[in-house]
């Protein structure tokens, strides 16, 4: 496989109920099922939804065609009680055997305590993604993921722009979230290749802010995993410069260094693993028009 497609192999999962876009359940759930058999499939990830939409999904996924209802995997967010949702979970996928919930992600109190006490009652077979807070110093929280056997989230954006934190804190999780040997996905405000300022939204007059590119951001956590220093990636993921990337066969560069296809796919494959957006198609495009794909 050559560097590009090892990079976005099933890197973006679909959140396509979620602001800006907020997609009814039907269109999300049709728009997906195509996304599943278009050209670009390879790169699509999970079907992101509420848990407690679950019964709304299955209602909109039995109306699909036959041929289009295997082999989807969702990823429920979590409600107020783990109990009820791992029922709803249990339930669910005895119910639907080609749709099955194979993560969850939750957001508990940043104590380790709350973590540990939020992923108990799941089984080891479900993924389990824990946001976390960037302000504060990650490193007891990821200590109680870690011991959990879970994963980290991490919130990159927002529909408000004090949502988007700074790169340094970022920079801070990736490179504790390695220390640690903890996995990580993240959400919200990727669904742009590059780090640049874009409009807030698409309303008419909407802010411009800076917002981090999946590109930077996936590329920073390669460059650490395979042992890189902070400070050289914090210039990665705040890079704006869309000359400073390229990709062939063999890597994919940033500034003339290479990050090859071994060390891609192991960074992705222990470490780096997805991102949720509001769009499946428009980070896709974006890709097109840097005449990546």
């Amino acid at each position: 496989m050559s560097a590009t497609p090892t990079l976005l192999a099933s890197l973006i999962d679909y959140a396509g109920l979620f602001p800006p876009v907020s997609v009814p359940m039907g269109a999300a759930v049709r728009e997906y099922g195509a996304d599943r058999h278009g050209p670009q499939a390879a790169f699509l990830g999970r079907f992101v939804l509420p848990v407690g939409r679950l019964p709304e999904f299955a209602t909109e996924y039995q109306t699909l065609p036959a041929g289009t209802q295997t082999g989807w995997k969702l990823s429920v967010l979590a409600g107020p009680d783990p109990a009820a949702d791992l029922a709803a979970i249990v339930d669910f996928n005895a119910r639907h055997p080609q749709a099955r919930i194979v993560a969850l992600e939750t957001k508990v109190a940043p104590t380790p305590e709350a973590v540990a006490q939020a992923v108990a009652l799941f089984p080891a077979d479900l993924e389990v993604w824990v946001e976390i807070p960037l302000a504060a110093d990650p490193v007891p929280l990821l200590r109680a993921i870690k011991t959990a056997g879970r994963g980290a989230k991490i919130r990159t954006g927002g529909a408000i722009t004090g949502l988007f934190p700074p790169v340094t804190e970022v920079i801070r999780f990736l490179s504790a979230c390695h220390a640690a040997g903890v996995a990580f996905k993240a959400t919200a405000g990727l669904h742009h290749a590059l780090h640049r300022h874009y409009p807030l939204s698409a309303e008419p007059g909407s802010p411009p802010v800076s917002m981090f590119g999946y590109l930077n951001l996936f590329l920073a956590a390669v460059y650490l995993h395979s042992g890189g220093s902070a400070a050289y990636a914090l210039a990665l993921l705040g890079d704006t410069d869309p000359s400073a990337f390229s990709a062939n066969s063999e890597a994919i560069l940033w500034r003339g260094h290479p990050f090859p296809v071994a060390q891609l796919a192991a960074a992705r494959q222990g470490f780096c693993r997805s991102f949720g957006s509001c769009s499946f198609r428009e980070p896709i495009g974006e890709l097109r028009e840097l005449g990546w794909l």
